[in-house]
């Protein structure tokens, strides 16, 4: 889905205006009460009551597909109508068993994919359980008490009384009834990059656009930040993203694995093109037999179609995506897969990733750097009653406080109001009012930020002006604790006067700086062999993060990872796109980054022609993670985050992240196997063909024949998916590649054809086939059902075949099964059906001989071209 719906999706919005102006006109009282509802929120048993009647807060997308839809969508395929078409004239032209042979083909290969594709849809159902996004929903239970629960947002119903805060997504349509600095994003609805300010009073003017009602929030939408309350007012398909989602899905924006599909598809289209109308015209032309001819053509373009493609690629990505799981990484979105094989550059964060993600309080000190305990006393209370988004360090606040209980801290403080943190101001206020009544604002924030809006200190019981020399002490010692790899964050305060009962941004000024508050995050012990192992792969590493330029250096040499020159966002911003690709390529460290400076340099390398992913968790990293070719995120990630996310790692680790490398370049590996085989297979038989029909003077195999060739020929390919993969297939990133699969096609189709016109010689001159054409059928029969079956342990692998990389059991077994079937065929009642006959004893040693020197020459062939073109 694009990022924006377009101006005629809004407008179609628009006219559902007037059934939300009575809700929006109204008091909080009369919205609670049009909605059936009441501030403490639903009573369980009415909300289960309404969930069964209105179904679950989800988008038509979202929901699971029915068995009959399912196995329609796998049947509804290019491919798939090719061939029935096919069958059809076969079956007006007399041939019904052409006709039905074909149909066994379809069947065969909807029947593999659906069943794979139903398990793997039914398996990602319970693995997207263990990633859901949740709520916090206001319910009174059945025992009597309301308070906020967590819930999972398909459970919301109409008449939940929700909070948000900073990171959350907006679950559903809902009415505001309580906000404050409550900005919302809603470029994913309107497209307009800005965040909008909502507010929870009654709106008596109604807007052209629903999404410029102030009081109203739509799902689709998150909170960039502020917190609010709000009501939900409608759920699931019935939002206005959930009806705009339906009208649009059909334009899903193709990626580059599909393209890649599509340009191989039409490449056998062509070529079918092309050899079909040839083999008709040259047959009809030698043997004056023009409806035989038609028969035999429309075998053959049966033959070139790559009908089993979808089911190879559904196959390998459905087994990849649950042995993906068992690596802890959850895939959102099957092709991202491929994706993530492709990957050579990693954009990250540098918290939790390199670092434990464990934050420590370990110093609390005034701005002469002398242990302070107001200084902890004073974060501690912006900690506890800041209701925005809790960070980790807030977290390490509070710990640190609970386990020292010899420290004295105020508790009968009460809150007043509060400055929402947001990403530009990069600190927090918390208003607060002492037993006196008097109004106390604490600030904590980036030491820059605090530094810029303080204009007095204090220390050990001493108070004066801020001046010159006190920055330039305060700011040595903070890079001196950045260079230890501590995190650093500035404690203020001013006092007020009680007149006020809201606070904003304007009031954070001629602060007293009381000191900093100094955190730890240790680096993590796996981070260095990860990054070793993400550089063998291929895969290069840069950090992307809003942090310390110092600290970022100190934890990415603890961890192996040199950073080299960092540079800073505000480098960034003054670059332009041709300096700032340049420096891109160069650079491993980006320090004090806005979410647009992310966004932006993952653009950028993208544009240099890599496949860039991006790890993050915050709500400053969705712009990044949209940005990215594969998002990746974790399961303890903010909604907006994981939604915007590809991958979901259960846990925040490079390893298990270079562990999806693996599997992604495994899976393509195992696509591109069949795609080369069946290229390189194709082209030689239609070679053999073309040359067959003008000297022969029969068909070098019946239509049937050659159905029930193809038909076999499919069987054996089924296990490809279940392969093993050598290692050199997944050490670098794989892509895309047309023109080398188009290469291969043309040096190793003509090697197979070779080969079948050795096997002609030998049937006609050595068994004087020339008036037995049931003999010269059989044997070509048996002779290309056995090439194309066992070729694909040549092509599987660069080494050498058997010896040096084995193939799966599964695969071996399907391979042994299908040649077996092939060569007895002939000695059953069916094979007379089929036309073939007994071939003599004398036939097998010499077929023995083809094979094993057609095996020989195509590994040679395959060597030669991997040397030169790589596979």
């Amino acid at each position: 889905m694009s990022n924006s719906f377009s101006g005629r999706d809004i407008t179609h919005a628009a006219k559902d205006l007037s059934a939300l102006a009575d809700i929006s006109r109204a008091s909080e009282t009369e919205c609670l009460a049009l909605l059936g509802t009441q501030r403490a929120g639903l009573t369980d048993t009415e909300a289960e009551r309404r969930l069964v009647a209105d179904g679950p807060n989800v988008i038509s997308s979202e929901q699971q597909r029915t068995i009959l839809r399912e196995l329609l969508g796998r049947a509804e395929n290019p491919l798939n109508a090719l061939l029935l078409t096919l069958a059809a004239v076969s079956y007006a032209l007399g041939d019904a068993r052409a006709a039905i042979v074909i149909g066994v083909i379809v069947i065969l290969a909807v029947a593999t994919g659906f069943i794979q594709e139903h398990r793997s849809n039914v398996a990602a159902q319970r693995l997207r359980a263990l990633v859901r996004n949740t709520a916090a929903v206001v319910r009174v239970g059945d025992t009597g008490g309301s308070a906020p629960r967590e819930c999972g947002i398909e459970g919301l119903v109409r008449g939940d009384v929700v909070h948000l805060a900073a990171g959350d997504m907006i679950p559903a349509d809902l009415r505001l009834l309580e906000a404050k600095d409550l900005f919302i994003n809603q470029s994913a609805l309107t497209g307009e990059a800005m965040p909008a300010e909502k507010f929870a009073h009654a709106s008596p003017q109604m807007p052209s656009s629903p999404f410029d009602v102030p009081n109203l929030c739509f799902m689709g939408a998150n909170v960039v930040s502020g917190y609010g309350t709000g009501v939900i007012i409608r759920t699931g398909a019935r939002t206005f993203f959930g009806d705009i989602a339906k009208r649009v899905s059909a334009s899903a924006v193709e990626t580059d694995f599909d393209r890649g599909l599509s340009r191989f598809t039409w490449m056998m289209l062509k070529v079918m093109l092309v050899m079909v109308p040839l083999v008709f015209l040259i047959n009809g032309g030698t043997k004056h037999d023009w409806l035989e001819a038609l028969l035999f053509a429309l075998a053959v373009g049966v033959g070139l179609t790559p009908e089993m493609l979808p089911m190879i690629v559904t196959v390998n990505l459905a087994k990849g995506a649950m042995s993906m799981a068992k690596a802890k990484v959850i895939v959102k979105r099957l092709d991202a897969i491929q994706n993530i094989g492709a990957m050579d550059v990693l954009c990250s964060d540098k918290t939790g990733t390199l670092t434990q993600d464990r934050i420590i309080l370990k110093r609390h000190l005034d701005i002469f750097g002398n242990e302070a305990e107001r200084v902890l006393q004073y974060a501690y209370l912006n900690s506890h009653f800041q209701s925005g988004l809790r960070n980790l360090l807030d977290v390490a606040v509070l710990r640190h406080a609970e386990l020292h209980k010899e420290l004295e801290i105020d508790t009968s403080f009460s809150k007043v109001d509060e400055v929402p943190f947001d990403f530009s101001r990069r600190r927090l206020s918390v208003v607060l009012a002492d037993k006196s009544g008097r109004h106390i604002l604490v600030c904590k924030g980036a030491v820059e930020e605090i530094f810029a809006v303080s204009t007095q200190y204090e220390a050990e019981g001493q108070s004066g002006p801020l001046d010159t020399s006190h920055f330039a002490a305060a700011k040595a010692e903070t890079e001196v604790l950045n260079a230890d790899g501590f995190r650093v964050v500035a404690v203020a305060y001013k006092e007020l006067g009680a007149g006020k009962s809201a606070y904003g941004v304007a009031d954070e000024c001629d602060l007293t700086l009381l000191g900093y508050i100094a955190f730890l995050d240790p680096p993590k012990e796996t981070a260095a062999p990860a990054l070793a192992a993400l550089a063998r792969r291929g895969v290069a590493v840069k950090i992307l993060t809003g942090d310390n330029p110092i600290v970022t250096a100190k934890i990415c040499r603890d961890v192996g990872l040199d950073p080299g020159q960092v540079v800073l966002g505000n480098e960034v911003a003054g670059l332009d796109d041709d300096a700032l690709g340049r420096l891109a390529e160069t650079t491993r460290v980006f320090a004090k980054l806005t979410p647009a400076d992310k966004a932006r340099i993952i653009t950028i390398l993208r544009k240099n022609g890599h496949v860039v992913g991006f790890l993050g968790d915050g709500i400053n990293d969705s712009p990044a993670l949209k940005a990215a070719d594969v998002g990746i995120s974790v399961e303890g990630a903010v909604d907006i985050a994981k939604e915007s996310a590809d991958i979901i790692l259960l846990e925040k680790s490079l390893m298990v992240l270079q562990d999806g490398v693996v599997e992604g370049r495994r899976i393509f590996a195992n696509i591109t196997k069949y795609i080369r085989m069946g290229a390189s297979s194709n082209f030689g038989n239609m070679l053999t063909m073309l040359g067959a029909s003008a000297f022969l003077p029969f068909l070098p195999m019946a239509p049937i024949q050659v159905l029930t060739n193809n038909l076999l020929y499919d069987f054996s390919q089924a296990a490809i998916p279940t392969d093993n993969v050598d290692e050199e297939q997944v050490a670098s990133p794989r892509r895309w590649d047309i023109e080398n699969i188009f290469k291969f096609m043309l040096l190793l189709g003509p090697v197979s054809s070779l080969f079948d016109y050795a096997t002609f010689a030998l049937l006609l001159w050595g068994l004087g086939a020339w008036s037995n054409p049931a003999l010269f059928q059989t044997g070509w029969f048996v002779e290309s059902l056995i090439t194309q079956t066992l070729i694909i342990h040549v092509i599987r692998t660069a080494r050498v075949p058997l010896l040096q990389s084995r193939a799966s059991t599964t695969l071996l077994t399907t391979t042994a099964l299908i040649s077996a079937a092939g060569i007895l065929l002939p000695y059953t009642p069916a094979g007379a059906t089929l036309g073939f006959t007994p071939l003599p004893w004398s036939y097998w040693p010499m077929l023995l001989a083809i094979v094993g020197s057609y095996c020989v020459a195509t590994h040679i062939a395959k060597s030669a071209f991997v040397r030169r073109w790589g596979l």
